[in-house]
């Protein structure tokens, strides 16, 4: 693993352990009822058109990530879009069957 996959690790435990519990319910939530998917980007999506709590809570959520994308893009000296590009990797990898996934067009994985 180097050191740049490393970070990325890092990232998400962090990540996780910082998120807020009742956004990171609302998501799984989301994701389960298949209104909210994980994208190519690290970042997540509406699956067509969602509730306004849903919306808000994809923009908590890509907020989050994003702040955690910057900071391990400084702290690696890697450009933020390939930070993004292997989160985006690790994310769907990690999505579980029958949930969707955008790494051209929704599709259930």
């Amino acid at each position: 693993m180097n050191r740049f996959t490393k970070a990325i690790a890092a990232g998400f435990v962090l990540s996780a352990l910082g998120a807020i519990p009742a956004f990171a319910d609302a998501l799984d939530a989301a994701r389960a009822a298949g209104q909210v998917g994980e994208r190519a980007d690290g970042l997540v999506g509406a699956v067509g058109t969602v509730p306004a709590a849903i919306a808000q809570t994809i923009a908590t959520i890509n907020a989050q990530r994003l702040a955690t994308y910057r900071g391990i893009a400084q702290k690696t000296g890697t450009p933020i879009d390939a930070v993004q590009a292997q989160a985006g990797q690790h994310l769907i990898a990690a999505t579980p069957a029958g949930q969707f996934v955008m790494d051209g067009s929704w599709h259930r994985k």
